[in-house]
């Protein structure tokens, strides 16, 4: 009977076991790596050593399947949700179910709501702040400053706009992530595009955009809106935090089945425990220069759920006071 149990047991993807009274009568490879390789035949107590585990045991009727949160089970940093059942007379099936990819989710989505209400609170009391004194101290203020504080007003609430359409364009490629693009697109048209668009900010900061583009480039399956876009993000990327006065490479060329686009620029680099998380919602490696600069902190988020979406792959390559490349491998049509 233990065997039978032993070998039904095994077929579960899940940590668990089975009780009797308050004694472990058999259990599982996956609650043995979880809980330890000596539970079997150990009291509860002992075998799972969680307060609020054990608790919820405790409260276990014939006819009541429990469930609990558990976090810091057998000294796992994971989160998990036990689920107990009555099997037997005074028989129980416990199994322990791994919620943390569903809990890091959730943390994810907490912390967005958190950074975006940040990101638009700052500019939004700067208005408030600006356009009070406007309207209350209007007749006193010569005509310099009132042009001044006008001008501040116009600036953040530019923005509260881009932060907004960037979290409209997020929430768009997030919904559409699972349907890959068929088109074919010509990469090199875009490229100019985007080069164009971006010509103003590179003459403020008297940087050259340098253009090698492969002319036998083939076409990609791609977006054509989501592809522009991407470059715009990259390129203007690199032009903020490159050094003024140094070149923004664009460069693309075919890779066997891929299409391989690089921006590079020659800045003060990411350092390594950064790169990692650049792609991350309003992550910001220097949070005063970023905002001083006007970015969103969602550029490189944008272009890593646009990545996924054509089913490419995204490498940052960067030195510290050296500069920053952004690989982006797109699929030929």
């Amino acid at each position: 009977m233990v065997a039978d149990t032993s070998t039904l047991l095994e077929g579960l993807s899940e940590a668990a076991l089975i009780a009797r009274g308050r004694r472990v009568i058999a259990s599982n490879s996956a609650a043995k790596a979880l809980l330890g390789h000596g539970i079997d035949g150990e009291g509860l107590e002992r075998a799972i050593s969680h307060p609020a585990a054990i608790e919820a045991l405790d409260r276990i009727g014939s006819d009541d399947m429990e469930e609990v949160e558990l976090a810091g089970l057998g000294n796992s940093r994971r989160h998990w949700v036990m689920r107990s059942a009555p099997i037997a007379e005074r028989t129980y099936l416990i199994r322990f179910v791994d919620r943390s990819e569903a809990r890091a989710a959730e943390q994810m989505r907490v912390d967005f709501v958190a950074n975006a209400s940040h990101e638009l609170r700052t500019p939004l009391s700067t208005l408030i702040g600006y356009t009070e004194t406007l309207r209350e101290q209007g007749e006193e203020i010569d005509g310099e400053t009132r042009e001044r504080f006008l001008s501040v007003v116009h600036d953040e609430a530019r923005r509260m706009q881009r932060i907004v359409e960037d979290l409209i364009s997020l929430s768009r490629i997030e919904a559409e992530k699972f349907t890959a693009p068929t088109e074919a697109v010509d990469l090199a048209p875009l490229v100019d595009q985007a080069l164009g668009g971006a010509q103003r900010i590179a003459d403020e900061r008297r940087s050259t955009l340098v253009r090698e583009v492969d002319p036998d480039l083939p076409p990609i399956a791609a977006d054509r809106g989501q592809i522009l876009q991407l470059l715009d993000n990259l390129i203007t990327n690199a032009l903020r935090y490159g050094e003024p006065g140094t070149p923004v490479t664009v460069s693309a060329h075919g890779e066997g089945s891929m299409v391989h686009l690089a921006v590079a620029d020659q800045g003060e680099g990411i350092a390594p425990e950064h790169v990692k998380r650049v792609t991350e919602r309003f992550y910001r490696v220097d949070t005063s220069r970023s905002r001083s600069l006007g970015g969103t902190g969602l550029g490189l988020s944008i272009v890593k759920h646009i990545v996924e979406r054509h089913r490419g792959r995204l490498v940052i390559d960067s030195e510290l006071e050296r500069g920053t490349i952004v690989h982006v491998l797109l699929p030929v049509s």
